[in-house]
């Protein structure tokens, strides 16, 4: 099994956010520390102030949400309508869609700055 962990301000707050606008499903929390959630085959650990996973490293770098790596989330169709619809319940994106030559791709964050790529492929 895989996961991929991200560093969170407040576990609860991403908890919510993640299951209310994502489509995840909460599979186990750690109090205020940690949770495992699930979106079909995707694992995503989120992790706050009391986990290990924010202890500074050897070397005083602090671990901190945000950056540039992202998970990427398929959306199946329309993806305007999606994201009018977490615009309306005030998701942040860091741009507008965006065309490439694989399909259209926007942006969001969780409430930590974390940057969430919802992707739609191109049609055949």
């Amino acid at each position: 099994m895989a996961a991929i962990r991200y560093i969170v301000n407040d576990v609860g707050e991403a908890v919510s956010f993640y299951t209310t606008h994502l489509g995840f499903a909460l599979e186990q929390q750690f109090g205020p520390a940690m949770a495992i959630l699930t979106r079909e085959d995707l694992t995503l650990w989120v992790a706050g102030p009391l986990a290990s996973a924010y202890r500074a490293m050897p070397d005083g770098r602090q671990p901190a949400p945000g950056g540039w790596n992202r998970i990427v989330l398929e959306v199946r169709s329309d993806l305007a309508a999606l994201v009018s619809a977490l615009r309306e319940k005030e998701v942040r994106f860091r741009n507008d869609i965006v065309e490439g030559p694989g399909g259209r791709q926007i942006l969001c964050e969780d409430p930590s700055g974390n940057a969430i790529e919802l992707f739609e492929a191109k049609q055949a």
